[in-house]
């Protein structure tokens, strides 16, 4: 058997966990509002955002993904009238993402929805525990966004 460090064991903990609440959350979103929480990052990324609008390579480093990453994903969301895609007035080879007043709705909506699931998933941490791993993640990623 391999030998771990305990910083080794945060990682893979730290990864699992991100993948078995990303699923529980995926379901919840999908099978109440129709996206998944990619999607719902993506809103709520542009709900923050001046104007409601990104440039999509800074919408693709807020979620970690590729430029073509964040393509694949903006389409299928812009088809169903989510997101759209707009021109950069000063720069024809930047394209913008903005929030449209349909993705404003199902993000209002899906928020209840993950507030009430993150309640169920967290229900057995303490307030001081979550700060404390909050301050964990910040110094983890100084960029994060929350």
């Amino acid at each position: 058997m391999t030998s771990i460090t305990q910083k080794m064991a945060f990682m893979i903990n730290l990864w699992t966990i991100n993948t078995l609440t990303s699923k529980r959350i995926d379901a919840c979103l999908g099978s109440i509002h129709g996206i998944g929480f990619t999607e719902y990052m993506v809103l709520f990324h542009l709900n923050n955002a001046h104007n409601k609008t990104m440039r999509r390579i800074d919408l693709a480093q807020n979620l970690g993904l590729t430029a073509s990453g964040i393509t694949r994903l903006v389409s299928p969301m812009e088809k169903i009238g989510l997101v759209k895609k707009d021109a950069n007035p000063r720069d024809a080879r930047v394209s913008l993402v903005k929030l449209t007043p349909a993705g404003g709705t199902i993000l209002r909506e899906s928020t209840s929805s993950l507030k009430e699931t993150s309640k169920q998933i967290l229900q057995d941490i303490e307030e001081e525990t979550l700060t404390d791993s909050l301050k964990v993640f910040k110094s983890i990623g100084k960029d994060l966004y929350i």
